[in-house]
């Protein structure tokens, strides 16, 4: 028996078989991922890593095991998949996602078989018992994916905590607590107000932290390394499981010359790009559409608009697409003292609100370098896209 002492949830204890489990590269090589990528450009205590989210996540997990008296294998199971629930994270976490089209999910499930992992899990479970969790099949998967769940829970509060802004506190012991099992893990009514409260420091953290336009900028010049170190065949996208932020940024260092190193040197320096022109979603009529247009019809675009404006140079014509804004906690389930069952959406008038206003934060961005910038003074970027 070991104990981790975490800045959030404080002394955590774990048994043999965890520690077994932590010790392996796969679990280790989360320490030398951050969990906020680029923001630490913003946020200079944004320094944390998906390691420390791990064991976060785990606590919590069985924190809510424990409220929701599940038993002692369950507990164990739950555990364990939290522990592992982020083992297939790239460099910079989702920026290494978003750019090479692997979900971590399957990332994830395809570390744990392919590692030594497999052989540890065997010692006292099937590995499909924690890849289902992981999934977030039955109601041990709902604990770590779903509406509201420990991984949510873990990430608001933590990284609330390491960039210094207060949106992401939420009242994580009345949610565990509100929380109950009927065919699903629903909500209690009593705990309306502390889903609320979690609805809303998602909804302001993505502007202010997740989606911040600086963090953005340097996210979409990273990705741009990264595609080029893979179009040029020295990354195989199907192993970035195996890297961490020291690597890849080392080798970007490592190029001769052109744009993976140019841009790890800007990087460095904090010589970013800047915002030419935007299109906000909450302007359009059909804001849904934006997530249809697919990466060819992009590159295309950046191409169109670096030969029209004459840019010197065209890999740093970056256009960038917004995440779409996902709201899951507007379809928690509530249960009133009748046991009838309603939506978050349907018993909250704020969480409706929030539900409507969900776009009003998400915009297309085009970044250009500052010597660029004075040729874009009339430009409009939706002339390209032809947007409504």
């Amino acid at each position: 028996m070991k104990f981790i002492r975490d800045s959030i949830h404080g002394n955590l204890k774990l048994d043999d078989f965890e520690i077994k489990i932590i010790d392996t590269y796969p679990v280790q090589r989360l320490r030398r991922v951050k969990q906020l990528g680029f923001s630490y450009l913003v946020y200079p205590g944004a320094n944390h890593s998906r390691f420390e989210h791990s064991i976060g996540t785990l606590y919590l997990a069985s924190s809510l095991a424990e409220s929701l008296n599940l038993s002692k294998e369950e507990k164990e199971i739950v555990r364990i998949a939290a522990l592992l629930h982020d083992i297939g994270h790239g460099p910079f976490s989702h920026v290494s996602e978003n750019i090479l089209g692997y979900s971590h999910e399957d990332l994830t499930v395809k570390v744990i078989k392919k590692s030594v992992i497999a052989d540890i899990l065997r010692e006292k479970f099937q590995v499909k018992e924690i890849t289902d969790v992981i999934k977030g099949k039955g109601i041990l998967g709902q604990m770590l994916s779903s509406e509201l769940d420990v991984d949510k829970m873990d990430y608001l509060l933590r990284d609330s905590y390491y960039t210094g802004v207060a949106y992401g506190i939420i009242d994580i012991e009345r949610l565990i607590s509100s929380m109950r099992i009927e065919k699903n893990i629903v909500l209690d009514k009593k705990g309306v107000q502390a889903a609320e409260s979690t609805l809303l420091a998602r909804y302001f953290m993505y502007p202010t932290v997740y989606q911040h336009h600086t963090t953005r900028i340097a996210n979409a010049m990273f990705g741009k390394a990264l595609k080029k170190l893979v179009s040029d065949g020295i990354i195989d996208p199907k192993k970035i499981y195996r890297y961490d932020d020291i690597d890849i940024v080392a080798i970007c260092r490592k190029q001769k010359n052109g744009i993976a190193k140019d841009i790890i040197d800007r990087l460095d320096r904090r010589n970013l790009l800047k915002i030419a022109s935007s299109i906000k979603l909450a302007n359009l009529s059909k804001p849904e559409k934006v997530f249809e247009i697919d990466d060819r019809k992009i590159r295309k675009i950046e191409e169109e608009i670096a030969e029209d404006m004459k840019v010197e140079n065209r890999d740093y014509v970056i256009v960038s697409m917004p995440e779409y804004p996902r709201l899951d906690e507007t379809k928690i389930q509530v249960v009133d003292e009748y046991n009838n069952i309603a939506y978050l959406s349907d018993v909250s008038t704020l969480v409706k609100a929030l539900e409507n206003a969900k776009f009003d934060h998400a915009e297309i961005c085009l970044y250009v370098p500052k010597e660029e910038l004075s040729k874009f003074k009339k430009f409009e970027l939706n002339d390209y896209f032809n947007l409504e």
